[in-house]
């Protein structure tokens, strides 16, 4: 057993032990959990570039005790441009996934970012100037972060696909080559565009100097973007999907993400008994991936932008739709599936205030250092979302002017029935669901700490971070009983190594009903819960 890291009056979670500290500062100074987020959210963009930046997405839940609504979401995700045709990829099978022709969607990250801050000041007395919540990720910019392993081993990885791409070299390949671990990692124009928003806010990115900049950039970058796509772009509040189980009501992210699969997840998980069985046993893995299976043929389906989608997303979530799905379950034999979407990087983080307020929030830009392109004046790093769009006209997801492209970021909350809060949540692709899954699985229904959820060995059906192939991939930390039963069952496995990054880097936070706070984070990462 690990034990989860404790405290009373604050707790946060990152993949970045940087984030999770300038959360708690601001924590300690007052602030509430939608200012902490901020915070961590504007250092992680700086010290872990390779997963996430400003030039990308992000999608939030805020839950406070007592507000106008149970628990909100935030859509900070960019549509696509409006000079982006798919007869501008002819006699091409899909959409690049570098350069300019991949940098087709509106960066939503600082949207977010203006939004939840717009929620802190209106229902939470928020009160710290932009400039606080800014400034460690200005100083990580201008002065320098530390090198990860994992920004390294992804510098390396990908060296000779994304050096010939705009400004790519200059931004992230000091000398030519991959930055070595601890070497100190600057980024002078970006530190004086943080400046640039802490002074003018976060407005001027989509409305300001800066957003006449950045399309100048984007222009400059063989993207379709302009400044009229900048301006037309706000976040949206919505309404998160809720589903009820034994445990209690579970929340995500309606579409264009895939947050309905997480949710179908559990709700078969829970029909189909799953917390009958030790978390490491067969049973309990193929449950899981079944789920899966069927999970992701609802998504593969029907998940889109919700302005072009014929079904409500809720309704995948009835009693009768699950009951339905769990009835195709065979307990002993695996169902064929199809094809998964593909490997992505993000980063997720989670914080609980001294209110109980509670934040789940991911972002990301999409693959390793997304489309490549770093922008000439501002140092951004720009999102190839885009590239999840299909160019078969017959697609759910085929490109047009305007229209979101599928996501794969979900943030999770779960409102427990003895009154506590859990905040979960992961990176990585099609794991995103899956790694909830085992997360709120063994803290909810099985009651492992929230380290002990986040450690224990996790399984992947499907592509992620750093893989392609579609097998069901085990951590060698599985009993060889598990695996063999697995193979037996009809499971395509591969055996990966123990914390093996593939799996993603998951967080919980776990507010008890008297105030008391656990946090776990995850080993595969480079994070830490922060608590006070």
């Amino acid at each position: 057993m690990a034990n989860p890291i404790r405290g009373r009056r604050g707790i946060a979670v990152a993949p970045h032990a940087l984030a999770s500290q300038s959360a708690l500062a601001v924590l300690r100074e007052g602030g509430n959990a939608v200012e902490a987020m901020v915070a961590a959210a504007a250092t992680i963009a700086v010290v872990y570039p390779h997963m996430n930046g400003i030039g990308g997405d992000s999608f939030w839940l805020i839950s406070q005790p007592g507000g106008p609504d149970d628990v909100v979401g935030i859509d900070a995700s960019g549509a696509a441009a409006g000079a982006a045709r798919p007869e501008d990829y002819a006699g091409l099978a899909a959409i690049p996934f570098r350069g300019g022709k991949a940098a087709i969607t509106v960066a939503g990250t600082l949207s977010g970012w203006y939004d939840a801050l717009a929620i802190s000041r209106e229902q939470m007395g928020g009160r710290l100037p932009l400039s606080r919540l800014l400034a460690d990720a200005i100083e990580y910019a201008r002065h320098g972060a530390p090198v990860t392993a994992s920004q390294h081993a992804a510098s390396a990885a990908k060296l000779e696909e994304l050096a010939p791409i705009s400004g790519f070299a200059h931004a992230f390949l000091p000398d030519g080559v991959a930055p070595p671990v601890n070497a100190m990692f600057t980024q002078p124009r970006l530190a004086a565009t943080l400046e640039q928003l802490a002074r003018a806010g976060l407005d001027d990115f989509y409305r300001g100097d800066l957003a006449r900049s950045v399309a100048a950039d984007l222009a400059s970058a063989g993207s379709p973007l302009s400044l009229a796509d900048l301006q037309a772009h706000r976040a949206m509040r919505t309404k998160p999907l809720a589903l009820d189980i034994a445990q209690g009501r579970v929340f995500n992210m309606p579409p264009p993400t895939q947050g309905v699969v997480a949710l179908i997840i559990l709700g078969l998980m829970d029909r189909l008994g799953a917390a009958r069985f030790d978390h490491l046993s067969p049973e309990y893995v193929h449950i899981a991936v079944e789920a899966t299976k069927l999970a992701f043929g609802v998504r593969d389906r029907h998940i889109t932008d919700p302005a072009h989608m014929t079904t409500a997303p809720q309704t995948f979530l009835a009693s009768a739709a699950l009951d339905d799905m769990a009835a195709r379950v065979d307990m002993a034999k695996a169902m064929s599936w199809g094809q998964g979407k593909g490997p992505a990087d993000t980063i997720w983080m989670g914080v609980i205030d001294n209110e109980g307020r509670a934040v789940s929030m991911i972002q990301s830009i999409y693959h390793e250092f997304g489309a490549g392109i770093v922008l000439a004046d501002s140092g951004i790093n720009w999102q190839n979302r885009g590239a999840s769009f299909s160019l078969d006209a017959q697609h759910i997801n085929f490109l047009q002017p305007g229209k979101k492209p599928f996501h794969t970021l979900i943030p999770a909350m779960a409102h427990l029935k003895n009154g506590a809060t859990l905040v979960y949540g992961n990176m990585g692709g099609d794991g995103q669901p899956q790694s909830q899954s085992a997360v709120f699985g063994r803290a909810a229904m099985l009651g492992l700490n929230p380290q002990d959820a986040v450690s224990a060995p996790r399984w992947l059906l499907g592509r992620t971070w750093g893989q392609s192939s579609d097998t069901l991939k085990l951590e060698s930390r599985f009993p060889t009983t598990t695996v063999a039963a697995l193979q037996g069952w009809g499971h395509d496995v591969e055996v990966l190594g123990d914390f093996d990054e593939t799996f993603g880097h998951a967080g919980c936070l776990l507010r008890h009903p008297n105030g008391a706070l656990e946090g776990g984070f995850d080993p595969r990462s480079d994070g830490a819960v922060a608590a006070f």
